[in-house]
């Protein structure tokens, strides 16, 4: 009777919101290419860690006492950092104090700001695919995530097709620019576009910018919403340390956004986590004084991993889709007839040895995805090359 019991209240504990979201692809690729000792191309965190002086600077940090819960907002010098290191591409001078958020990571950031804005009924517009967490973090507000369709070869952001899913219980428009898992860098006229739907229909934006700095095209660059006009009192902008400083580990996030914006991000966050590790907070602040020189660095070894990794795809039947920015590189697996991606992605595992993530979890409709497949270069070249080696040998039926 014990055991009937506990196996009834186990099986309904998951809520209703949440039910349908399951455990996230992420931790189930990750498993499987342990389990057949494959190259994990899948989970996107790299394989080595990023400048020694950031973790020097985290421990001098601990011996000098920085060890108590940090201010909600943030440690005082990090929020400067951020402020300094965002006020370029803002356009814009940022009030480090009433402005700027530290999160645990961009995770918590994107789901404070839903649950700081949100109310039930309300619906967010995404562009699909996206990262996972945007539905369910919607759902636990008991709002509506709806999705507008990034297609390949291009991948372009569509604002007509946007204009088309506003309803009067549209709240937010959420943008991730540059596009994990595509790869695409959004240009300043499919920005404009966008900011112009916001405008005229009253929307908030929310971009999620933690690839802000892994642009990988020389002629192109990552731009803002927030810096279009009249986008600055609607426009929350979200990035991270983890993707820029190979320290996804530490979970340092932030919200950037005009304070009645804060305000709502803040009355969430204060009862998430309140506060993120202080002595980590305080590394992160050196991190950003780094500046072009390291952002500099970090593109040009980023482009060489991607290309070491796209010049292995380019060996077998896979439709390669070139990524501008990120550190993922999307396909279609079509060709070979292995199945949907979920099939494909296993087979890759146990047959040749290579991880990817299967991106119909990333789809409103799985259906959508279902000839893709995601490859991360965020790993050593040795790694990269490994990898590439045992691809050569896809061929198709």
């Amino acid at each position: 009777m014990v055991g009937t019991v506990s196996h009834m209240a186990t099986s309904s504990a998951v809520s209703h919101a949440l039910r349908p979201f399951g455990t996230t692809i992420f931790s189930r690729m990750t498993e499987l290419a342990r389990q057949h000792g494959a190259i994990n191309l899948g989970q996107g965190f790299p394989d080595f860690d990023g400048p020694e002086s950031i973790c020097v600077a985290a421990a001098e940090a601990m011996r000098a006492g920085h060890n108590q819960y940090a201010p909600m907002g943030g440690v005082p010098q990090l929020q400067e950092a951020i402020a300094r290191d965002a006020a370029e591409g803002l356009g814009r001078t940022i009030d480090p104090a009433g402005e700027v958020t530290v999160t645990s990571g961009c995770t918590e950031a994107i789901a404070a700001t839903m649950a700081g804005l949100l109310n039930p009924g309300d619906e967010v517009i995404a562009f699909e695919p996206f990262y996972d967490s945007y539905p369910a973090t919607v759902a636990m507000c008991g709002a509506t995530l709806k999705t507008v369709t990034l297609r390949p070869p291009t991948f372009a952001f569509d604002a007509a097709r946007l204009e088309v899913a506003v309803t009067d219980r549209t709240r937010a428009v959420l943008l991730n620019t540059p596009h994990n898992p595509t790869g695409r860098v959004a240009t300043a006229n499919e920005l404009e576009a966008i900011a112009d739907v916001c405008r005229r229909h009253d929307l908030i934006a929310i971009t999620d910018e933690v690839y802000d700095r892994l642009v990988l095209e020389g002629e192109q660059q990552h731009l803002c919403l927030a810096a279009c006009d009249g986008m600055v009192d609607r426009t929350i902008t979200l990035r991270s340390l983890g993707k820029t400083f190979s320290l996804t580990g530490w979970k340092i996030g932030w919200a950037i956004a005009p304070a009645h914006l804060t305000a709502a991000i803040r009355s969430a966050h204060q009862f998430l986590t309140y506060a993120v590790p202080t002595p980590l907070q305080h590394a992160a602040a050196h991190a950003l004084s780094l500046g072009e020189p390291y952002y500099r660095t970090l593109r040009d070894e980023y482009r060489q991993r991607r290309d070491v990794l796209l010049q292995g795809l380019s060996q077998t039947p896979l439709r390669v889709f070139e990524p501008e920015g990120t550190y993922f590189v999307m396909c279609d697996h079509a060709s070979l007839g292995h199945g949907d991606d979920l099939a494909f992605c296993r087979w890759l595992v146990e047959t040749v040895g290579v991880a990817a993530i299967p991106p119909s979890s990333f789809y409103a409709d799985p259906r959508s995805g279902a000839d893709l497949v995601r490859f991360a270069f965020c790993k050593s070249l040795p790694v990269l090359e490994a990898a590439s080696k045992r691809l050569a040998g896809l061929r198709a039926p």
